[in-house]
């Protein structure tokens, strides 16, 4: 038996017995609350950031890598800019860069695209980006799609099927749940379904290409797809629960969970290192009433450096 998820933000793998198919179910509270709550983004801004965050963990949660995995999103549309990244370990944050005037226009119904889905409505026409990086001896590996289809999930579905060739199906929700004499707190879910390659089916398991397995991985997509968003997002539903509730004779053996925490990788010693790289003369630019003000973009900390603490920390190197 599966160790039970021992926290609100997690990713659970499991598998489809003698199918060929993996699947992963996502589910954020805290993470999500807190990366949009540090920057008290609009509701538009939240909800695609945190599914940004909940498919950034569930294609970096079938991934064998130590480092980074960075999802990425740049459109020409109200919100500019998503960022989501899932460290091996299971640590995540993200950002959002937007232009609140045309997020407002939109919001009024003045907007061009209101009536479309939420990637050409708030993203514009741009790209989407995977990026895995593993450190500086290892060559880090991107990926590029066009920003196609009304939702996020169906750019992934187009960057898995364009850039990795992978048969997939991808559910993502996001949203604020009040609870009883809570606040509303935001959270977001996924879940992700994956043909296994053919040369790694064992003996009676189907696998692409076979007549029997077409029609099982039509049935079982077709059944993921029916999952609606409270039921992505409502802990009251255990992951257990939701499974056997959405697939309810298939075989599946779920594994362990893997916790998923926010915790952001800035620190004094990083804005250091990139603020000695930085020509003095240059830095003087930069300079408000006599310091260097950096802000970090993902969790909002603040760090400042006066003219002593610059020679301090350039003379050290």
């Amino acid at each position: 038996m599966a160790r039970a998820p021992d926290t609100a933000d997690f990713v659970l793998p499991f598998q489809f017995e003698d199918l060929g198919i993996l699947g992963r179910l996502v589910r954020l509270g805290s993470v999500a609350d807190t990366v949009i709550r540090t920057h008290d983004y609009p509701a538009a801004v939240g909800e695609i950031l945190a599914q940004s965050l909940a498919l950034s963990a569930v294609l970096a949660g079938g991934l064998k890598f130590d480092g980074v995995f960075t999802l990425q999103t740049k459109g020409n549309g109200p919100v500019s800019t998503l960022v989501a990244d899932t460290t091996s370990k299971g640590d995540m944050r993200g950002y959002a860069g937007f232009d609140a005037e045309r997020l407002r226009r939109l919001a009024s119904g003045g907007g061009p695209g209101a009536a479309l889905g939420p990637v050409p409505r708030l993203l514009g026409t741009g790209y989407l980006a995977f990026t895995m990086d593993q450190g500086p001896h290892t060559e880090r590996y991107q990926g590029i799609v066009e920003l196609t289809g009304p939702t996020l999930a169906d750019c992934a579905h187009q960057y898995l099927r364009q850039s990795e060739q992978i048969e997939a199906g991808v559910s993502l929700a996001a949203g604020k749940d009040a609870g009883a004499g809570h606040a509303a707190c935001w959270q977001a879910g996924a879940l992700m379904l994956q043909r296994m390659p053919a040369s790694v089916g064992g003996a009676g398991v189907d696998v692409p290409g076979d007549g029997d397995a077409e029609e099982d991985w039509r049935r079982v997509v077709a059944l993921m797809s029916s999952v609606t968003d409270g039921e992505l997002l409502d802990p009251g539903i255990g992951p257990y629960h939701l499974l056997r509730r959405l697939f309810p004779v298939e075989r599946i053996t779920v594994y362990d969970a893997k916790p998923l925490a926010h915790r952001c990788r800035c620190s004094t010693l990083r804005v250091q290192r990139t603020l000695a790289s930085i020509p003095m003369d240059e830095l003087e630019d930069l300079k408000v009433e006599g310091c260097v003000r950096v802000v970090c973009q993902f969790c909002n900390a603040s760090y400042e450096f006066d003219d002593a603490a610059l020679r301090r920390f350039r003379a050290a190197g």
